[in-house]
């Protein structure tokens, strides 16, 4: 079941913290302030180590002679050490709280601005770049695949600034217990913050791309699953689905077992580092004890300092376990993020110019879809005023034309205009004004009919609302619904059949007040009947508006004034 998108990403794992990384610039100060926070959090907590540690092996009345010498004199008398050791531990826990506080601040309002970015880049790359791709793998990396950027941004990024910071000072202050002693403890900071984290995530990096990919092809599956459900039911087909879903669930698991596998492989090696490192420390200060090249002091010093000062580094560690899917989900959400448009819009340089027809032509038109030629040199004139017939069979390019017209693709060669000037060069906004498009499928959002009726034009009144819906002959049906115009159709317009969807697309386009109306086979889904009704009105309410008319019924054509017909 494996696709050839299962692999390893196109970057490697600092080419993506990286370009994540840049898109924190405008939360600079937010992000400073809380690894300046997390620092002092951490040293509070060793230090609060050190001291305890001093205080059960030394005894209260040695306290001053062994630490405070050091530290100044700012206290003589045993009591001052439970002062300092209840100030740090009250000041790491405000601390910390406020470091967190500032981590998932930057988070979620990256998020946020990571989700107005995605939506903008598939606004770019509709319709062309979006045609055809499953919209299951898209809802995933809309919800989950920039969910699990949080824990980047809240949990990867400042702590990986706080482990380095503190691991430095760290460092410093044991070589002043003895140099040795800070080569030690740099070695093992190195190792388990820097070495086995790259090392585990090295081997769980192709796993984790399998799985997120994995994951949206699961969701594209069910979501086909539900929107088949009738056809499912009809043809007995559900055990053959129930099984590909198990099949599905289960390559999933895999991953996931071999994700927790290289986990617990990892964990194991790091706790055993971290004992290493620790006791380590303690025979190598005792040697050099024994040796007379330090104080008993420094023995003590240097160990406690090791023992608890592990935290940020193990943190680091921790992340490789959850890293690899991370990364995965933020190369998928750079990839689309980086993915370029088939059309580039064209702003207006004005103010809304407005919206007239009076000619469309295709001059030598070649377009192919991939290696599939749809139009060889095609040509086409369409006049104001008249309905334009587009007939012939399927896959001869007809609903390509009203595309092209519309500048979903852009041609191969030749040129398609409109008002004597190239699509290419007329403002994206203006075209859509000039031109309403009726699709074989029309999609219904799940609100009220004349919610969706009032798409065709913003801040459209209830009674433009109904004289669209007279015109697309379906006022009747609507005020014959249980709360009429405010009557929900349901996700996709499941509670409407295909030709009352139809019927309010064409309503739309009468609302929208284009001057050239696209129709991609209006009455396809249609009864005789209400196909009289639609050509009656296309026939006598258009007004002045020029009609380019796609169909194979001859019926429908028949109220065209030409028609044309493709080979």
């Amino acid at each position: 079941m494996k696709t050839d998108r299962r692999s390893v990403s196109r970057r490697s794992g600092m080419e993506i913290m990286s370009a994540l990384i840049v898109l924190v610039k405008p939360l600079i100060p937010v992000m400073a302030g809380a690894i300046l926070l997390g620092v002092l959090g951490h040293l509070c907590a060793i230090f609060l180590t050190i001291l305890g540690s001093e205080a059960l092996l030394s005894g209260l009345a040695q306290i001053p002679a062994l630490l405070f010498a050091r530290i100044g004199e700012t206290a003589k008398n045993p009591g001052a050490l439970l002062v300092w050791m209840v100030v740090l531990a009250v000041l790491r826990g405000l601390l910390h709280y406020a470091e967190q506080y500032c981590n998932h601040y930057i988070a979620f309002r990256l998020l946020a601005q990571i989700r107005h970015k995605v939506f903008a880049a598939l606004r770019k790359l509709c319709p062309a770049k979006l045609e055809g791709r499953d919209k299951g793998d898209l809802i995933a990396v809309l919800t989950s695949d920039i969910e699990l950027l949080e824990v980047f941004y809240a949990h990867t990024v400042s702590p990986i600034a706080i482990a380095a910071i503190v691991s430095l000072v760290m460092v410093i202050f044991i070589a002043c217990q003895h140099p040795l002693a800070g080569l030690w403890a740099l070695f093992f900071y190195a190792l388990i913050g820097v070495g086995i984290p790259m090392w585990n995530s090295k081997r769980t990096a192709q796993t984790g791309m399998e799985y997120r990919t994995g994951f949206g092809d699961l969701n594209s599956y069910v979501l086909e699953s539900l929107r088949g459900l009738d056809e499912t039911i009809q043809y007995g087909n559900g055990e053959e689905r129930k099984a590909e879903l198990n099949a599905r669930s289960i390559e999933l698991a895999g991953y996931q077992k071999q994700q927790s596998e290289r986990e617990g492989t990892q964990s194991a090696i790091t706790t055993a580092a971290v004992l290493l490192g620790s006791f380590g420390m303690f025979f190598l200060m005792l040697s050099l004890y024994m040796m007379e090249w330090c104080d008993f002091s420094a023995v003590l010093v240097a160990t406690a300092a090791m023992m608890g000062s592990f935290g940020p580094v193990l943190a680091l560690s921790a992340l490789s376990n959850t890293l690899a899917q991370t990364l995965a989900s933020g190369e998928r959400v750079l990839s689309l993020l980086e993915e370029k448009p088939m059309v580039r819009e064209i702003r207006a340089r004005s103010s809304k110019e407005e919206a007239v027809f009076q000619e469309a032509s295709f001059t030598d038109v070649n377009f192919a879809y991939d290696d599939h030629q749809v139009l060889d040199d095609y040509t086409l004139s369409v006049k104001p005023g008249i309905i334009m017939g587009i007939q012939g069979k399927s896959g001869a390019g007809k609903s390509t034309i009203l595309k092209l017209l519309m500048r979903f693709w852009d041609v191969d060669s030749g040129s398609v205009k409109v008002n004597g000037k190239d699509v290419r060069e007329i403002p994206t906004e203006l075209l859509r004004r000039t031109e309403a498009y009726v699709t074989q499928e029309t999609q219904l959002f799940n609100t009220s009919v004349a919610e969706n009726i009032a798409i065709g034009k913003i801040g459209a009144t209830r009674e433009e609302i109904e004289e669209a819906a007279k015109k697309a002959a379906i006022h009747d049906f609507i005020v014959g619904l249980p709360e009429g115009y405010d009557t929900k159709v349901g996700e996709l317009g499941d509670t409407l059949s295909a030709g009352e969807r139809q019927r309010i697309g064409l309503a739309r386009a009468f609302l929208s007040g284009a001057p050239l109306l696209l129709l991609d086979e209006p009455s396809a889904n249609l009864d005789s009947l209400n196909e009289g009704q639609i050509l009656k009105v296309l026939k006598e309410e258009r007004g002045d508006k020029t009609v380019v008319l796609v169909s194979h019924r001859q019926s429908t054509l028949s109220v065209a004034d030409e028609v044309q017909v493709l080979a």
